[in-house]
């Protein structure tokens, strides 16, 4: 594989099936991420139910943590071995693990204990990743160490969605071979990791005929280059501030958006560009958007934005929710902010004017509390909490 020198970040997603009958997951994802690299760990519990989630759930939590403060895949190992309970039937203290370690350089680790595997997928084909194995802490692991680059997807899996359909819609289960296939043919370059993960854990529910036969857990990692979006809200609070806000907003490399009828109009004058309004009226309850040629998106100011602010914060809470993935397909305003702040961004921008708006302004508040400032501020911690580096800056 070539070595690659573009920094590159991480797009993450998981969800997991539930076995059928049970209240609690046998799987567990956990994931963190430093200044230097991204960690996803996925681990299985040995059985199902509470017991099964006590020993995933402290697998995944002990080896992201101690990875995360920079322990050794030996020494963290060793503590998981000596810290899980011991099952009284069978006498053993169990759980599997697969381990992804990518660096922004692109440079990554797999360490997988008794797991499905990792599926490897560029260029829509599936790649075969070379290991080696070792005994640490009497446990026969597997690694690898190789190069990512944009656009490549690295999938984790339970062992339930290997066998997803076993004795129902399959004798044998899916398969290892037609979940590669599955993954190779639904990767595209623009495909979020969190689509995807819904897509393949959809599919595996549908084998299941809704009713899991073993805990299922989906992780898919994409890798992605750096993605710049800026968001120019609000006019400065002296005038004389416009050409100066407008000028640094444009030189910023990336997507641009401007939200606010005001906003839009100063930066129509300052680049001497026409403002154009869309005569598509796709939502009654979202303005419509307009047009500025170098604009990537220019819609309208607080509804507009309180309106992408609800559909980020969903987004949040249940990624891979069916529902909410529509939103963001939809075409208003709303929702084509919230989507490219979510799928089309790793460096976020965001450029605020503090002239108060007398429209925008609730009486119960102090004076200097606008309520477009207010969901500008939330939308800066939500892109925070997303794992986007964020940036502000006030006019």
């Amino acid at each position: 594989m070539n070595e690659v020198n573009e920094k590159v970040y991480v797009d993450t997603a998981y969800k997991s099936l539930i076995k059928y009958g049970e209240e609690l997951c046998g799987d567990n994802v956990a994931i963190a991420k430093n200044d230097d690299r991204y960690i996803v760990v996925l681990s299985d519990g040995l059985g199902s139910g509470v017991k099964a989630n006590i020993l995933s759930t402290l697998t995944a939590k002990i080896i992201s943590t101690m990875l995360y403060e920079g322990a050794s895949i030996e020494d963290t190992v060793d503590t998981i071995g000596h810290t899980l309970p011991i099952c009284n039937v069978r006498k053993v203290a169990y759980s599997t693990f697969i381990i992804l370690q990518i660096d922004y350089d692109g440079n990554a680790y797999l360490v997988e204990y008794e797991s499905p595997g990792c599926i490897f997928i560029r260029d829509g084909k599936v790649v075969d990743i070379d290991y080696s194995k070792r005994l640490i802490g009497g446990k026969l692991i597997k690694e690898a160490r190789f190069k990512v680059k944009a656009n490549d997807v690295l999938t984790l899996m339970s062992d339930g969605v290997e066998y997803a359909g076993m004795g129902q819609l399959m004798n044998l289960g899916w398969t290892w071979e037609n979940c590669c296939k599955f993954m190779a043919d639904k990767v595209k370059e623009n495909v979020s990791a969190a689509r995807l993960t819904n897509m393949l854990s959809e599919t595996c529910n549908q084998l299941y005929m809704r009713k899991p036969g073993d805990d299922t857990t989906v992780s898919v990692i994409r890798v992605v280059p750096k993605k710049v979006v800026s968001l120019y809200s609000g006019p400065p609070i002296d005038p004389k501030d416009d050409e100066r806000l407008v000028t640094e907003f444009m030189m910023v490399e990336g997507k641009k958006i401007v939200c606010g009828g005001s906003s839009a109009s100063i930066v129509s004058r300052v680049l001497k560009e026409p403002l154009t309004p869309s005569l598509e009226y796709l939502d009654p309850e979202i303005p419509p958007t307009a047009e500025i040629p170098s604009i990537d998106l220019v819609t309208e100011g607080v509804i507009t934005l309180k309106k992408a602010v609800d559909i980020i914060k969903k987004y949040l809470f249940d990624p891979t929710d069916k529902s909410i993935l529509m939103d963001l397909d939809k075409k208003n305003g709303a929702s084509l902010i919230a989507k490219m702040l979510i799928e089309e961004c790793t460096h976020f921008h965001l450029f605020m004017g503090q002239k108060i708006n007398p429209a925008h302004q609730n009486p119960d508040l102090p004076v200097d509390l606008s309520i477009k400032m207010i969901i500008m501020e939330e939308l800066y911690s939500l892109m925070i909490k997303a794992g986007k580096v964020v940036e502000k800056k006030y006019y």
